[in-house]
């Protein structure tokens, strides 16, 4: 007689399914990893690219800046209206970073970062010129919550970069020296510095 042919056992069906299993959730559990890096790469570029933008909307607002001179506060005396701190900036423009309406020829800028009234992050206020306290009654026209940091330095005339400037005996610098910081999932990062040139150096 010939012998009876032979299936699976029970044995090796169940065997044979936990490695299937097995094979399946280490599939699933490699693809989850990467669409989460996937996911988090796009974050991050998106968070690099607002953030740049930003950055050149600041340097062309900052590329304006004019050596205007006017009485700073209720001092008499008439003074170049630019000053400038690491984290503070104050200055007189010909491009300001939101147009008024109607036009105006000049606007007192002041950009701040870190917290503030208006909470943490960058904050630009703007006023139009002619103004007898053009920088202390600016109003906010921006905030950006995702700025978390704002680094300015400032270039003399001998060519040496500077922390702080006072434009009252010493008018514009050469140039301002942008480095802003965001935080991308919970971690600080920063982007490159932006270098800009001012188109007037002295006193007007």
């Amino acid at each position: 007689m010939r012998r009876a042919e032979r299936g699976f056992t029970l044995l090796e069906v169940l065997i044979a399914v936990a490695i299937v299993g097995a094979l399946l959730v280490i599939a699933f559990g490699g693809m989850r990893v990467a669409i989460g890096a996937w996911r988090q790469g796009e974050d991050r570029t998106e968070a690099h690219q607002h953030v740049r933008g930003v950055a050149l909307t600041l340097a062309r607002t900052v590329g304006g800046a004019y050596p205007y001179s006017a009485p700073r506060g209720e001092a008499p005396d008439a003074v170049v209206l630019f000053s400038g701190s690491a984290a503070r900036l104050e200055f007189v423009t010909q491009s300001p970073p939101f147009p008024f309406d109607p036009p105006v020829a000049f606007a007192a800028v002041v950009i701040t970062a870190g917290e503030s009234d208006e909470g943490p992050g960058l904050v630009i206020r703007q006023r139009a010129l002619p103004n007898r306290n053009p920088f202390g009654e600016a109003k906010v026209v921006f905030r950006d919550p995702t700025v978390t940091s704002l680094e300015l330095r400032y270039l003399d005339e001998t060519g040496t970069w500077q922390d702080t400037w006072e434009g009252r005996d010493r008018g514009t610098p050469r140039a301002v020296r942008l480095t802003l910081g965001t935080a991308i999932n919970g971690r600080e990062e920063t982007l490159p510095p932006l270098t800009v040139s001012l188109r007037v150096g002295g006193e007007s």
